[in-house]
């Protein structure tokens, strides 16, 4: 079960615990075909070729989610910080939001487990609302979550298509 917080400023903070060494971890949000693989919520795709990452401080990034009804949600952003394989900070919106108004996330990823072999990641979005159940934001990066997370476990499967 993930931890969470939320509060009367908009932000929210989801923090979960992958099964996988950090350094797996890290890649999965900086490599663009781990990124197409899990970046939206469940019913939701992200094709490859939508997705640009250029991982370095003042790089940008941006993806396509595409919904079951065939709606389309540009995303992207600039990173602002990036300390592999340890932390992330970017700014996440829609391709015309001014980077210095978009909302920021910060995603911090830290050893854990007896031997280092699982990863605490605490994900901090600044700038917009979101609640478990909100059938937003939060719920959408939630599913994101758990995607991630089948992804990392698929890996565990010789025949699988994983990290």
């Amino acid at each position: 079960m993930p931890e969470q917080t939320a509060t009367s400023e908009k932000q929210f903070t989801i923090t979960r615990v992958f099964a996988a060494p950090r350094e797996l971890v890290w890649r999965a949000w900086i490599d663009p075909e781990e990124v197409a693989f899990w970046w939206h919520p469940r019913g939701v795709i992200t094709p490859r070729e939508s997705v640009e990452i250029d991982a370095r401080p003042g790089g940008r990034y941006r993806y396509t989610m595409i919904a079951p009804d065939g709606t389309e949600y540009p995303t992207a952003g600039v990173y602002r910080e990036i300390t592999p394989p340890e932390r992330l900070v970017f700014t996440w919106g829609s391709p015309e939001d001014p980077d210095d108004s978009a909302p920021v996330i910060t995603v911090d990823l830290a050893e854990h487990g007896d031997d280092g072999d699982e990863t605490r990641m605490t994900f901090h979005l600044q700038g917009i609302d979101g609640a478990p159940g909100d059938e937003n934001v939060y719920d959408g990066w939630d599913s994101a979550f758990d995607i991630l997370e089948e992804r990392i476990d698929a890996d565990d499967r010789p025949d699988s298509e994983a990290l």
